[in-house]
């Protein structure tokens, strides 16, 4: 039985309405590249046996074709992610989730080679690949309050896709878009928010609390700080925008009260632009 999170992602791909994909073609691609470890599922045929008889281990042949193709998907899994302001809106990390699966979906069906931004994952082609994405995305949420993109798996030349609050440290961003851009990894920056953390409707005494427990403040005057918070908060936005441009990324907020299409229409197209 496929996991629910794949149907789901497979329903939304179906909503968008998508022209030719520029790149769509068969082959892997005649310029050699680089050697690199074989990992669990690749294909006999795709091992250089010679270069593997000089070693202890197996390695592929990559291609430079193979790498401008490959999309690295990092989707934030911190505990700040599981936050919804409302039981019938979805928690943020359902929503990107769903989203990164969904785009996983259309680029593959694209004929591109889609993983993750670690090594566990790396990009492949092919309705399988979707399985395992979409097993990794429906694991159990981290233990940290806030997350920083991973990006050490990133092929050289590839595109990538960071999905997050981005409301920790932006330290970790800032590391993660300067190591991709060192390597000629172009992408994107998804921010997702619910629209609770956009409004700060909160009057009155309110405890403010991190969705580990780890972080509480109290206030008596919940009012008096909406306009510090929301000065931080388009700092933060203003921010990413700016790391974006120039690392020549692409950089979109997107609300968990919205539609999914429009932020997945703007992912996909993101992706186009930098094939």
């Amino acid at each position: 039985m496929l996991p629910p999170l794949l149907a789901a992602a497979r329903q939304l791909a179906a909503t968008v309405q998508l022209g030719a994909h520029g790149r769509r073609q068969a082959g892997l691609g005649d310029e050699f590249w680089q050697y690199r470890p074989a990992t669990a599922g690749d294909e006999a045929r795709a091992i250089d046996w010679r270069r593997s008889g000089r070693a202890d281990s197996h390695f592929v042949r990559e291609r430079e074709w193979q790498a401008a193709q490959s999309v690295h998907l990092w989707v934030d899994d911190a505990r700040s992610m599981e936050f919804t302001g409302d039981d019938n809106r979805p928690t943020k990390a359902d929503r990107a989730r769903l989203l990164a699966l969904a785009l996983g979906v259309l680029l593959i069906r694209a004929g591109e080679r889609v993983g993750m931004a670690d090594p566990e994952i790396p990009p492949r082609a092919g309705e399988v690949q979707l399985v395992r994405l979409a097993s990794r995305f429906t694991a159990d949420a981290g233990d940290e309050d806030y997350g920083a993109p991973v990006g050490r798996a990133l092929l050289p030349q590839s595109r990538a896709v960071f999905i997050s609050d981005f409301l920790g440290d932006p330290a970790g961003v800032e590391k993660a878009l300067t190591r991709a851009s060192d390597r000629g990894v172009t992408g994107a920056l998804l921010q997702v928010l619910d629209p609770v953390e956009e409004a700060f409707p909160y009057q009155g005494r309110t405890i403010f609390e991190s969705m580990t427990g780890g972080l509480m403040h109290e206030t008596r005057k919940a009012g008096d700080l909406r306009d510090r918070y929301l000065e931080r908060l388009a700092g933060r936005k203003a921010h990413l925008l700016t790391l974006a441009q120039r690392t020549g990324w692409q950089y979109h907020c997107h609300h968990t009260g919205d539609p999914a299409p429009g932020a997945l229409l703007w992912l996909y197209h993101a992706m186009e632009r930098m094939a």
